[in-house]
């Protein structure tokens, strides 16, 4: 099995935290987005992966390297492909052609899912789908009486269905996805002036090809800052009914109280504070006479005598005495 993850936007909507590095990239419960998400696939795939073909901009060697050590930390080969040019879903993933082959998952990098069930390899495609009470910013499928999807509309303006595709898909043939993808380009077939995966999804249903709808327990954004802190608290809440270690033995915690579940990372220091619930604070974090709840403090980031809620602070960044919502850019400054 062979992952492919288009993550090549740096993502506008996540600034300022976007500014130094790819909104996957940034931390939720203590690990990358991206990293969470190979991890769920490899978890839910039920056989090895064996590559997983990262699509990005040009985002430089300390990037790449990190996105070929979270390949290598489910097991399998990472490669780097770029997308310089966003032309759309389809030409994204076709930017990876090289790696389009046998069966595999693709999977955008600005999702995350809660799911308990074990991917069907016997099926000819899987659509990972959820109801949305708005369904016009997304890519919907219709169903028949069967359970099997008859139709794929990027974008509707007028209500066709409620079952939004959430960026995760399932193909036993990469080789036909390849060419599917690449006749949308030679033919110059666009749909709201891109290339759309839904286009070339289409296609192959009217081929024969038979699609079913995946479902998932939960689907969580990381679109824009407050959803990627709600994302945070949701993810910590799943990881701990999963009974999974959060609390680094490396971490100093002195005169403090910790309210559950909270991420702490390597070497993180809390000194007379009260941390929790929903707080992920990644290595080399400090927290001194403080109150932080439902936030997220990435790497040798400082919060001191302040009151923290709802709020994003970046690496290397330093709070102050504040008393807010707050999203703190890395190696920034904040004193009140």
């Amino acid at each position: 099995m062979k992952i492919i993850v288009p993550m090549a936007g740096m993502g506008k909507r996540m600034r300022p935290h976007t500014l130094t590095v790819p909104k996957p990239l940034i931390p939720i419960a203590g690990k990358p987005i991206v990293q969470r998400l190979v991890e769920d696939i490899a978890r839910v795939c039920g056989e090895p992966v064996t590559e997983v073909a990262f699509i990005i901009g040009r985002f430089g060697a300390a990037v790449e390297k990190s996105l070929v050590a979270i390949a290598e930390s489910v097991g399998a080969k990472g490669t780097i492909v770029y997308q310089d040019e966003a032309l759309g879903t389809a030409h994204a993933i076709l930017c990876a052609k090289e790696s389009l082959s046998g069966p595999l998952v693709v999977a955008f990098a600005d999702t995350l899912f809660k799911a308990d069930f074990t991917l069907d390899s016997s099926v000819p495609g899987t659509i990972w789908v959820q109801k949305v009470e708005d369904p016009r910013p997304f890519g919907v499928v219709k169903l028949n009486e069967k359970g099997e999807i008859t139709e794929f509309v990027e974008k509707p303006e007028t209500f066709v269905s409620d079952l939004a595709i959430i960026g995760i898909y399932y193909f036993q043939d990469g080789a036909y996805l390849r060419e599917e993808l690449q006749y949308l380009l030679d033919n110059d077939i666009k749909d709201k002036g891109e290339y759309q995966l839904t286009n070339a999804l289409e296609n192959m249903k009217n081929k024969g090809t038979v699609f079913v709808p995946g479902q998932v327990t939960e689907w969580l954004d990381c679109g824009n800052k407050d959803a990627t802190v709600h994302t945070n608290q949701r993810y910590l809440e799943y990881l701990k009914e999963r009974g999974e270690k959060l609390v680094a033995d490396s971490a100093k915690i002195t005169n403090s109280v910790i309210i559950e579940p909270v991420y702490i990372g390597e070497n993180a220091v809390i000194t007379n504070s009260v941390v929790g619930p929903h707080v992920s604070l990644s290595a080399n974090a400090v927290v001194e006479d403080s109150r932080l709840a439902n936030s997220i403090v990435q790497t040798a980031a400082t919060v001191r005598h302040a009151n923290v809620a709802n709020s994003m602070i970046g690496n290397s960044a330093s709070v102050t005495g504040q008393s807010a919502d707050l999203s703190v850019g890395d190696f920034n400054t904040l004193r009140v």
